[in-house]
């Protein structure tokens, strides 16, 4: 058996391992991904990519790509009807609903993109970062065990699985999804509701475009006594019919492809249309979370983490979050810029927000009057998630993460993510590291970097700056930076001092993951950074 050494095992190459090995090699971080599949999906599953996603695609420089890739902002709409050729459907967009904040408080507002699409996006980005040789697809986790320094796990591929591996990492990350054989290898348990609903998913080619030309949505919601909906991929020939049925009482493994045919044009209204099934795929609507998402040097991910009902879109977008949030942890242990203890966090923020998201999600399914109104991302819940725990300081003591009450998704506190605010011209932060003003239209969150960010006002720029060059000098990563002054518009500028409620005085350190750590007020900060650095970082 072959033997390879890595400082990270990531085990599933959906779009939150393939995202999480993007966000290692930011860091630096030699790692190998294996994923049984020989390549990435081909059918298109989850579709709702969310705003914090895509700001988490845009610090990697992927947002224009998938946004491409994505339907256009002028059909992200729900439609309801009896039929697609209903004349009497009822057209809803987004950016009328809950969501119509969405463009004040984010650089990046959500878009629909198919899975199979932003897969085949992230494998590219992901081969190219850690290097081909890197991405194992058509290679499968067979068993792993914990030793004292780490994993030994043993990895098989080929006909009747004949080649193996022996594969040492510090660490392993399990992102093989709902089946998760890294959880039950781990005697990870889950606990929740199953079987909410039950669903059949049929990818059929069909000569729509003409049919949804005047009403173009993303979801289009068949009233009784029709069954079911179709989502759309394309909006023109590629199409997913989704059929709701109860398992005691049918059985659509049996259906065969006239069955299916029938079913669809009946729920588009066109009895001749021409139907081209090309797969079909069953699932169940579960609302799970895991016991817990750490065992000694193994940690779970996304679907093998958590199982959310499709109602507000949160699946996929919350294991995008957990990779975000656990990646820059994973890259300061292995790099000796942080203690052990700081993994434990990557649970204590990323579970009771999860929990939440799930909670929401399945009292919607279970509830046709509100999901009504409901099948669609709500961004608020994962802009406002707000976390506690070690890494954040002062509200480690102050409860579990949580999702912010009262929907705010502004202040600049301890736990929440920073603001997003447009800068412009001479509105830019200049650093510590020579930074200067240009044309460009940047996000606050744009300037962040790989390390932690340093922001604070013109009052005592000076000594933050020094306390900066002293952390770098300590081992640690962190870049100051100061608001531009004097800027060309006094009321932006007080409209950016209320946002983030920094007064001159005041500075807010943001981690890499963009959550604000600290918050501090003061002109005479002198040996503070360092040590605060040190106790975020349980050095």
């Amino acid at each position: 058996m072959r033997q390879h050494n890595c400082q990270v095992l990531i085990v599933g190459g959906g779009p939150v391992g393939l995202m999480l090995s993007i966000l290692l090699s930011r860091w630096g971080v030699e790692h190998v991904l294996v994923e049984a599949r020989p390549d990435t999906s081909t059918h298109p599953k989850a579709r709702g990519i969310s705003a914090r996603s895509m700001e988490i695609l845009r610090s990697v420089g992927l947002e224009g790509q998938v946004r491409e890739a994505g339907l256009p902002t002028e059909q992200v709409a729900l439609y309801r009807g009896a039929s697609l050729v209903d004349p009497d459907f009822v057209r809803t967009r987004s950016a009328e609903g809950p969501d119509a904040h969405r463009p004040a408080v984010t650089p990046s507002p959500g878009v629909i993109c198919s899975q199979d699409a932003l897969e085949a996006i992230l494998v590219v980005a992901a081969r190219q970062r850690a290097g081909d040789h890197m991405i194992w697809f058509g290679h499968r986790l067979k068993s792993l065990g914990q030793c004292d320094d780490g994993v030994l796990s043993v990895v098989v591929s080929g006909g009747a699985e004949r080649i193996g591996w022996q594969v040492k990492s510090r660490y392993v990350v399990g992102c093989d999804g709902a089946a998760s054989t890294i959880r039950q290898q781990c005697n990870i348990t889950m606990a929740g509701r199953t079987g909410l609903r039950h669903y059949a998913s049929v990818r059929f080619c069909a000569p729509l475009g003409a049919v949804v030309a005047d009403r173009a949505s993303a979801s289009y919601f068949l009233t009784p006594p029709a069954r079911g909906g179709f989502m759309a991929i394309d909006n023109d020939t590629r199409w997913i019919y989704q059929y709701p049925f109860d398992p005691d009482t049918e059985n659509p493994a049996r259906f065969d492809e006239a069955q299916w045919a029938a079913l669809i044009r009946a729920g588009v209204g066109i009895e001749d249309l021409d139907v081209t099934v090309v797969d079909t795929m069953e699932w169940r609507m579960d609302a799970c979370l895991a016991s817990t998402y750490r065992r000694e040097s193994v940690f779970v991910a996304g679907d093998a983490a958590h199982l959310t009902p499709p109602t507000g879109g949160h699946g996929m977008n919350l294991g995008i979050g957990d990779v975000d949030n656990l990646a820059w942890k994973l890259a300061a242990v292995l790099h000796g810029q942080a203690g052990e203890p700081l993994l434990n966090t990557y649970e204590h923020e990323r579970r009771p927000i999860a929990a939440q998201v799930i909670g929401i999600a399945a009292d919607i399914a279970t509830d046709n009057a509100r999901s009504r109104g409901r099948y669609r991302i709500d961004d608020r819940l994962l802009l406002s998630a707000t976390y506690a725990s070690a890494a954040i300081m002062p509200t480690a003591t102050r409860g579990l993460s949580r999702i912010h009450p009262d929907g705010q998704l502004l202040a600049a506190e301890p736990g929440r993510r920073l603001p997003h605010l447009w800068l412009t011209g001479d509105e830019w932060l200049t650093g510590d590291e020579g930074l200067t003003s240009d044309d460009r239209r940047q996000s606050t969150l744009d300037l962040l970097g790989p390390g932690f960010t340093l922001l604070h006002g013109p009052a005592a720029a000076e000594h933050w700056r020094d306390e900066a060059i002293n952390a770098r000098q300590a081992g640690l990563s962190v870049t100051a930076r100061t608001w531009s002054a004097p800027v060309p518009s006094p009321t932006h500028r007080s409209a950016f001092e209320d946002m983030l409620s920094l007064p001159k005085t005041t500075a807010l350190l943001v981690r890499p993951d963009g959550h604000i750590a600290w918050r501090a007020d003061t002109t005479s900060p002198r040996g503070t950074l360092t040590a605060v650095l040190n106790t975020l970082l349980a050095r």
